[in-house]
């Protein structure tokens, strides 16, 4: 079944384009879920009205999260944890600890939106790639320090 994108989907397309879909998937899950629209001529045109206010809310949301993005950089992200004799980390960070070390700095990350290769189990400075949108992707550095135990 062939249907127009109403928003981005996570592997199937951006906004606006036309893609092809299993009936039942489109049907049962996207046309309720308002995210897409089957593509007739009556719904292209249609499409076509509602494509250019979509545009400017785009372009306004990734302004403000590129506003977000570079407060982001400029803040310093720490990880306390405890170590072994040998400086390896009791466990591992994982995205849902980095993702409580940015709520107590005030941004609100989802986990899945901490792109990790693979967990983080040794103290250092590390580089970490978090998608605030499908289109804004920003570095931030994570120090990993020893906890001073008392």
């Amino acid at each position: 079944m062939k249907v127009i994108l109403r928003s981005d989907i996570t592997n199937i397309g951006r906004q606006g384009e036309i893609k092809e879909v299993a009936p039942g998937f489109a049907r049962n899950y996207l046309v309720p879920q308002n995210l897409v629209m089957e593509a007739t001529s009556k719904n292209l045109k249609i499409w076509e009205r509602e494509r250019v206010k979509l545009e400017k809310q785009r372009e306004e949301t990734i302004g403000v999260v590129r506003e977000v993005a570079s407060k982001m950089e400029a803040v310093e992200f720490t990880a306390r944890v405890k170590i072994g004799k040998n400086g390896k980390l009791f466990g591992s960070i994982t995205p849902v600890n980095i993702s409580k070390i940015f709520e107590e700095k005030g941004f609100e990350v989802n986990k899945r939106d901490i792109l990790l290769s693979e967990n983080i189990r040794e103290i250092g400075n590390y580089e970490i790639n978090v998608r605030l949108h499908p289109e804004v992707v920003v570095k931030i550095k994570l120090d990993v320090i020893s906890e001073a135990v008392s």
